[in-house]
């Protein structure tokens, strides 16, 4: 098994704690190079996880002949700036969700990588679990006849003023960092919507705080979603929740995004209710292991380029319909 040399652009939380993590268990993956915005910090992550070197700028790190794929945790301002730097060096990207803060830099994002002979994935772990896949196979099978509605939902504790989540200067806000879930998962399931309406609850700093939307598909099916960031202030609290009816029966499943272990989700047809348990390997190392496949050679990404356009789109129509883009304008 040949094994893909990666280089992690910046030290962020999600990646020390989620996607490092998986990239040390995913068997085609050597961690190979780390940058900070000071080599204090790269030096930190290198002397935790054990990558081979550490550099004080991402322009070094892009710069190193070595490095393969590029792993991209940065604020959501600064993912177009950098997936066309790292597709340029002719690296391979794994961008963290929500890829692009508007359809048309996804696209702009897409047609460096093609350019450049390079593969662009956003990184939605989650639907590199089994789960998922079960869930769609379900579907696909009829299992529940014609999906009529799909409902689902992503809500956690809030944070401090100082975390980027709750800034407007760089794309904070419950549709961009929770919502992306909750569409992309609907996306996932039934496919690109068509009309889009939304509202969201904003705080002082012109942020989204809480979120819902609806979905409309030409068929006649609705999805209905709810995204915010208002439980305990820093306390780590968070509801996740997925529901399916279709005209012969109901999924149901409470798993969290990312969760790994022991899952299960229900099909009630009538009286009778079918738990199927699913074990779901940690997601991250899931993700980095595909995409490795896709560069070593013989598969094509779990997340494509149609797909992440396609929820690039969505979320840019609630953002309009919430007035989120608006403010961004009038500011």
């Amino acid at each position: 098994m040949r094994k893909i040399k990666w280089g992690v652009l910046g030290t962020a939380g999600i990646a020390r704690g989620c996607t490092i993590p998986g990239m040390i268990l995913a068997e085609n993956c050597e961690l190979y190079a780390v940058a900070g915005r000071s080599l204090e910090k790269a030096e930190q992550f290198r002397a935790e996880f054990g990558f081979e070197k550490a550099y004080g700028s991402y322009e070094e790190l892009l710069a190193d002949d070595a490095v393969e794929a590029v792993y991209i945790p940065l604020p959501n301002t600064l993912h177009c700036e950098w997936v066309l730097k790292a597709a340029r060096a002719k690296k391979h990207i794994l961008c963290e969700k929500p890829l692009a803060t508007s359809a048309e830099q996804a696209e702009e994002m897409f047609a460096a990588a093609a350019e450049n002979g390079v593969i662009l994935m956003e990184a939605f772990a989650y639907l590199h679990s089994p789960l998922i896949f079960a869930i769609k196979a379900e579907l696909d099978a009829g299992t529940i006849g014609t999906v009529r509605y799909l409902e689902n939902a992503f809500v956690t504790s809030d944070y401090d003023l100082s975390n980027i989540r709750m800034r407007r200067e760089t794309h904070g806000g419950s549709v961009y960092d929770l919502g992306c879930y909750c569409i992309s998962q609907a996306i996932w399931l039934l496919g690109e919507p068509g009309q889009v309406q939304a509202v969201a609850d904003f705080s002082e700093e012109g942020v989204d705080r809480l979120a819902t939307g609806i979905l409309n598909y030409a068929d006649g099916a609705r999805a209905a979603f709810t995204c915010g960031m208002v439980l305990a202030t820093n306390g780590g609290k968070r509801l996740d929740r997925l529901q399916i009816h279709g005209i012969d029966g109901v999924i149901l499943s409470d798993a969290e995004f990312n969760q790994a272990g022991r899952l299960s989700y229900k099909v009630i047809k009538g009286d009778t209710t079918v738990i199927h348990y699913i074990d779901a390997p940690q997601n991250y190392s899931a993700e980095i292991a595909q995409l490795g496949r896709c560069i070593a050679g013989g598969e094509s990404p779990h997340v494509g380029a149609d797909f992440s356009l396609a929820t690039a789109r969505t979320l840019d129509k609630v953002l309009l319909s919430i007035g989120y883009k608006e403010l961004f304008r009038n500011n």
